[in-house]
């Protein structure tokens, strides 16, 4: 793999600037603190690459990845696009002999993330996926007081994300191409637990309701689940459940459950509590989590490339999520716990 002297040395692109939540300005903006050089822009939509050279001055905007692989000189790309474009495009990329990061989830299947990390590693170029909810601080803080003993020897995890609300009409409510109601917040989920439980993947089972909200929204036939759940055995005996809903009528604080022999402990936002019961008596710790530090994402692609520093978000660790996510989706049609591949 190519290595460069300094950070700026490393030319930025990123594939996708549409408005919602300007992730293209984000992306660019943080690979820019962490010291790579904005380069080129692809964008189907003119108006938006406008806004991007109001971004950045003298980016190089192109209305596709094609045209900016044959023009532009950029070094590493990011793909910020619907879920099931990410595999395509990025496989062109990495043939190219660019390095590749791309907006989570990876991709919708094993097959492509297993062909991407093929690609990559032909190519001598680094593939990573943009996990930077790996540096939140509720699961900053939940690793360290978790190893350090605090609710003795891990038992369970369960992750849940929902409430009762018809989905937007847009493209992350189609099941094709966002690969289903799990994929969204169920990757960061799943990223979080399996930081947790370090064990191999044993089998994954999946179950799934659908119709309820798939008449009232435009894609009808190809929308999204109203709620899926996931269980995943592991290796050493421990099991972790997903569950993402739009039917959950019952609000419950945090997002992440982790069940150890010796107490309880749950994931929030502002604050992470530590539970432990001896008969009667409850005894309950709370903690303030530590700011997020998202930021470590692109600075670790950076030092990566020039110092050869460990890269954190392996292809190999991104495909985890997503080997669980297609697992569970095929177990809920066969209804029967489907074998893992990949441990």
């Amino acid at each position: 793999m190519k290595r460069y002297k300094r950070a700026s040395d490393i030319k930025v692109g990123v594939v996708g600037y549409g408005g919602a939540f300007n992730m293209g300005r984000a992306h660019l903006q943080e690979m820019q603190k962490a010291g790579m050089t904005p380069t080129a822009v692809a964008e189907i939509d003119p108006t938006r690459l406008a806004v991007a050279t109001q971004d950045f001055r003298n980016i190089e905007t192109y209305p596709s990845l094609s045209a900016m692989l044959k023009k532009s000189k950029v070094d590493l790309v990011t793909i910020i696009t619907p879920h099931n474009t990410h595999a395509p495009l990025a496989l062109r990329a990495l043939k190219a002999g660019r390095h590749v990061v791309c907006e989570k989830p990876m991709a919708i299947t094993t097959a492509e993330c297993d062909a991407m990390i093929a690609a990559a590693k032909k190519s001598g170029v680094v593939l990573s996926t943009y996990h930077n909810r790996h540096w939140d601080g509720p699961i900053v803080a939940a690793v360290q007081h978790i190893r350090s003993g605090m609710i003795g020897d891990v038992v369970r995890v369960e992750a849940h994300w929902g409430s009762r609300n018809k989905p937007g009409d847009w493209w992350r409510t189609s099941k094709s191409i966002s690969g289903g109601i799990l994929y969204d917040w169920g990757v960061h989920l799943l990223e979080y637990a399996l930081q947790i439980i370090q064990s191999d993947i044993v089998e994954v089972g999946g179950y799934a309701k659908t119709g309820y909200w798939a008449p009232q929204t435009k894609w009808k036939k190809d929308a999204n689940e109203d709620e899926a759940f996931a269980s995943v055995r592991f290796r050493d005996g421990q099991w972790l459940t997903l569950l993402i809903s739009a039917l959950d009528s019952n609000p419950r604080r945090g997002f992440l459950e982790i069940t150890g022999t010796e107490g309880s402990y749950v994931l929030d936002w502002t604050f992470n509590e530590f539970f432990r019961q001896n008969g009667g008596d409850t005894k309950i710790q709370r903690f303030r989590n530590p700011a997020g530090e998202g930021w470590r994402f692109y600075q670790n692609i950076s030092d990566h490339l020039t110092k050869g520093a460990k890269l954190v978000i392996t292809p190999e660790w991104a495909r985890r999520p997503i080997h669980i996510l297609e697992l569970a989706g095929r177990s809920a049609r066969k209804g029967a716990a489907l074998p893992a591949k990949y441990k």
